[in-house]
């Protein structure tokens, strides 16, 4: 498989900038892998392909504000810092992107407040644009943890132009966000709304959760040709007994088993056995799926729409067979689904 197989147009307009008006009102297409047709609905109606004891499985990952501003000392240049993943809690180190990059070496000391309360040092270089940064702050841990989060912005992806808006605290975050680390919404679960889960509930639906806190090695373009060269980023697993029992359950009776989006599906992948048990699990995954792949644990999944020749096209290509999707990618195209993030939604049987 090559990276120029899962190429296609996609109109700039298509490209999602705010989220529905209402969360479970966003466009739905319906793929049925077994009879290659495509059906267009709304989100709320998902309800209507799922019966009493199916699964549906979701990443419960919470969104932090990991976008900072500082100055650099002296200069006072304006210094984006995107926090990626905190390396040790006592020394408050972490690894982070900065932009423009090539006015940061170690060494230097970034403000974040007029009054120096919070101050960052350069200890490393990672990658071109990748820094690990030491962060001076007098007080708890907590107090730290606070201060970050007033600071902070919700980081949404780049390819949104727009400034950030108070509603995006709110709507980059789906409704059962539980464990904070992520750097990226798992947007696949942002159409669920209270009122959407309180319907599944009430049809005998059950849920099962899992985390893997999102990393922005998600929307890293693809740099090679041949995909088994391509290296996935890291990001971090948790799967407890109680859910992965729900799961192996729900796969045991043969129920039709949903995995809410990519991440969910990632994690669940790395989790699982030959003989398709789901096992507890609590580490890191680089797993990259794509065609062919032979899926252990979801039998349907609810996922977005993605960007040409990128990694999460390749899994839900796995997925569905990529012929059909490149198919459906394109009435997507014409019907003007919106893509991405805060774009409308697909759900594959």
């Amino acid at each position: 498989m090559k990276t120029s197989d899962f190429n296609f147009d996609l109109p700039e307009e298509l490209l999602a900038e705010h989220p529905s008006e209402h969360r479970d009102e966003a466009k739905l297409m319906v793929l049925n892998r077994k009879t290659e047709t495509i059906e267009h609905k709304l989100f709320k109606d998902v309800v209507d392909y799922f019966d009493e004891k199916d699964l549906f499985i979701f990443n419960n990952t919470k969104v932090f504000p990991a976008r900072l501003y500082g100055n650099k000392e002296k200069t006072g240049a304006k210094i984006e810092v995107f926090l990626l993943r905190e390396l040790d809690k006592e020394t408050r180190v972490w690894d982070v992107l900065v932009d423009p990059a090539r006015k940061i070496r170690i060494g230097n000391k970034l403000f974040f407040t007029e009054d120096e309360s919070l101050v960052a040092e350069v200890i490393d270089n990672t990658t071109s644009r990748g820094r690990t940064l030491r962060f001076l702050f007098d007080g708890s841990y907590d107090e730290f943890r606070t201060k970050l989060k007033e600071l902070g912005e919700t980081p949404l992806p780049k390819y949104i132009k727009r400034a950030v808006e108070p509603e995006d605290a709110e709507r980059y975050q789906t409704i059962y966000a539980k464990v904070e680390g992520a750097v990226a919404a798992p947007t696949a679960g942002l159409h669920f709304s209270k009122h959407l889960m309180k319907k599944l509930e009430i049809k005998g639906i059950d849920f099962a959760e899992v985390t893997l806190h999102v990393g922005l090695g998600t929307f890293n373009p693809i740099e090679v040709e041949d995909l088994s060269k391509h290296k996935m980023e890291s990001e971090e697993v948790i799967i407890d007994e109680k859910n992965a029992d729900i799961i192996n359950k729900a796969v045991d009776a043969h129920r039709r088993v949903c995995a809410v989006g990519t991440t969910t599906m990632r994690a669940l992948e790395t989790s699982v056995s030959s003989n398709r048990k789901i096992s507890a699990f609590n580490g890191w995954t680089n797993k990259f799926i794509y065609p062919p792949h032979d899926f252990g644990v979801a039998n349907a999944m609810i996922t977005n729409f993605h960007t040409p020749k990128s990694t999460l096209l390749m899994m839900i290509a796995a997925f569905a067979g990529k012929d059909f999707i490149m198919h459906a990618y394109e009435e997507a195209v014409k019907e003007k689904y919106k893509f991405y993030s805060y774009g409308d939604a697909m759900l594959i049987l």
